[in-house]
C-alpha cells in the first residue's frame, strides 16, 4: 500500500492508547504501548499502520520517508486548559507578588483578572489575533498540536463574543487545532462589584443565549461553557445557575474548581456530567471518591501553584487511587503562569504530583484529548487517528520529564504534514 509519509527507526514509538474508548484511569495510567524500532505510516493526514520498522518499510512505500534516527516518536501534546487569548501582560503584578501580595489581594484591589480585562476590552480582534498568534507559535514549537482556548477576559457580552471571533480566526489560520470554551463567568467585573447576582444573571440570561443564537459551523464549533467557582469569583449557587442554563441550551460543561478553597465544585461537576473539573487542588477526599467513580476528568494545572510559589498541588495519587482519570494542562495565562510548554508541565507533574514520566505523558496526550472531547480522533498513535506526531530529540522517553528548561522537540507533524514553526525548520 502506497502512503504519503513513513516514519521509521523510532527508538521508542509511544502509541499511548485509549482504554476501552476512553481515557487511561487509575493505576492503568501510563500505558505507553511502546514499539521498539517503531514505524508509522500516514495517508491523507491519518495513521494507517504502526509496527516494527522491518515490517512497515516493506509493506508501505511512501512518497516521503523520515528516518527518526533512533529518537522517541510520540503523539502531539494536547493542552486541555488555556487562557491563551488576551492582551497585555501583568509583569508588574508578578513583582508585587514577589514582595508578598497574594493573588486574591491583587484581584480584590482591581488588578488580577480585571487588569487583563481592561486591556482585552480595549484591543481589537486583529490585535488579539496578533498577540495570541505568537504564543501559539511557541506552544506548537514545544509540541502542542491541539489546545482548548477560553474566553473570559471580556466580561461583557460584546467583548466575550469578540474573543470568540479571535479564536475562530486563529483556528482558521494556525496549525494548532483550537477547541473553544466560553468563560464569561471568569470573574465579577469591577462595575458589578456588590451586584454579583446581577452579573450572574447577565451571563445566564444574555451571554449564553447570544452564544446559542450563533449556530455552530466547522470553523466555529459549539464551545464548552466554563465557570470559575471560587471564593472571590462565583459561588457554588451562582455556578450552578450558569451551568444549568448552559446545559439547557445544549452546551457541554467544564468548571474551574478547588483552586484555593473547596466550595463543592467538584461534586457539582460530577452531578452535572461536566467533561472536566480543572485545578482540583483543595478537593476534599469524599469528592475525590465521587470523581473517581464518574466519567468527569480531573485536569491538573501544576504550572499555576508553581507560578504562584504555592505548596499545594493537585492530589494526583489520591485521584488515581480512587480510579479517576487525570489530565495535565498549562493554564497559560498572563497572571499566574505564562508558560507555553507542556514539556515543563510534565516535568512539574513528575516532581509535585509524583507521577512517573509515563503517567505524565499519558495525562498530557490521550487523557488531555478526552478532557476536550477529542479522544476518538487525537491524543494517541492509533490506526484511523489524526497524524499529529512529535519526533523528540531523545532516545528514551524517560528523558521527557527528567529534563526541563529546554525544548526536546525536534520535529512537529500535524495532520501528516511537517510544520515550519518559526522555531523549528522543516527538515
Amino acid at each position: 500500500m502506497s502512503t504519503d509519509l513513513l516514519i521509521t527507526h523510532a527508538s521508542q514509538l509511544l502509541t499511548i492508547p485509549a482504554h476501552d474508548h476512553g481515557p487511561q484511569r487509575g493505576d492503568r495510567l501510563g500505558d505507553l504501548a511502546i514499539i521498539a524500532d517503531g514505524a508509522l505510516a500516514v495517508s491523507d493526514g491519518a495513521i494507517v499502520a504502526l509496527g516494527p520498522t522491518t515490517d512497515l518499510a516493506a509493506q508501505y512505500p511512501a512518497a516521503r520517508i523520515i528516518d527518526a534516527g533512533g529518537r522517541v516518536v510520540m503523539p502531539g501534546f494536547v493542552d486541555p486548559h488555556t487562557h491563551v487569548v488576551f492582551a497585555g501582560d501583568r509583569a508588574n503584578e508578578f513583582e508585587r507578588r514577589i514582595a508578598g501580595a497574594t493573588y486574591m489581594e491583587l484581584m480584590n484591589a482591581g488588578g488580577g483578572i480585571m487588569s487583563t480585562v481592561r486591556a482585552t476590552r480595549a484591543a481589537s480582534v486583529e490585535e488579539l489575533v496578533a498577540q495570541t498568534r505568537a504564543r501559539l507559535d511557541r506552544m506548537l514549537a514545544h509540541g502542542t498540536t491541539t489546545a482548548e482556548v477560553k474566553t473570559g477576559y471580556g466580561l461583557e457580552t460584546a467583548a466575550e463574543l469578540k474573543m470568540l471571533d479571535a479564536i475562530t480566526r486563529l483556528a482558521a489560520e494556525h496549525p494548532i487545532d483550537l477547541v473553544p470554551t466560553f468563560l464569561g463567568a471568569h470573574a465579577i467585573p469591577a462595575e458589578y462589584k456588590g451586584r454579583e447576582d446581577e452579573y450572574t444573571a447577565l451571563v445566564a440570561n444574555e451571554m449564553l443565549p447570544a452564544l446559542a443564537s450563533q449556530p455552530p459551523t466547522a470553523s466555529r464549533p459549539l464551545p464548552f461553557v466554563d465557570v470559575f467557582c471560587e471564593d472571590g469569583a462565583f459561588t457554588l449557587d451562582q455556578t450552578r445557575r450558569i451551568l444549568e442554563k448552559a446545559q439547557a441550551l445544549g452546551f457541554a460543561l467544564k468548571i474551574h474548581v478547588d483552586e484555593f478553597e473547596p466550595l463543592g465544585g467538584t461534586r457539582l461537576g460530577v452531578e452535572l456530567g461536566a467533561i472536566s473539573v480543572d485545578h482540583v487542588v483543595t478537593t476534599p477526599a469524599e469528592e475525590i471518591e465521587l470523581l473517581g467513580r464518574s466519567d468527569t476528568i480531573a485536569v491538573s494545572l501544576p504550572g499555576t501553584p508553581f507560578g504562584l510559589a504555592q505548596h499545594a498541588y493537585t492530589p494526583a495519587r489520591a485521584i488515581l487511587a480512587a480510579g479517576g482519570a487525570l489530565a495535565l494542562a498549562t493554564d497559560i495565562n498572563p497572571g499566574t503562569t505564562w508558560n507555553e510548554s507542556l514539556q515543563l508541565i510534565v516535568a512539574l507533574a513528575c516532581r509535585y504530583l509524583q507521577l512517573t514520566q509515563a503517567q505524565a505523558l499519558a495525562a498530557a496526550t490521550i487523557n488531555a484529548a478526552y478532557a476536550i472531547g477529542r479522544g476518538e480522533a487525537i491524543g494517541s498513535l492509533e490506526v484511523g487517528k489524526q497524524a499529529d506526531v512529535l519526533i523528540m530529540d531523545v532516545s528514551d522517553y524517560r528523558a521527557i520529564g527528567y529534563r526541563y528548561g529546554t525544548n526536546l522537540v525536534q520535529t512537529v507533524i500535524k495532520h501528516g504534514k511537517m510544520i515550519e514553526t518559526g522555531f523549528l525548520p522543516v527538515r
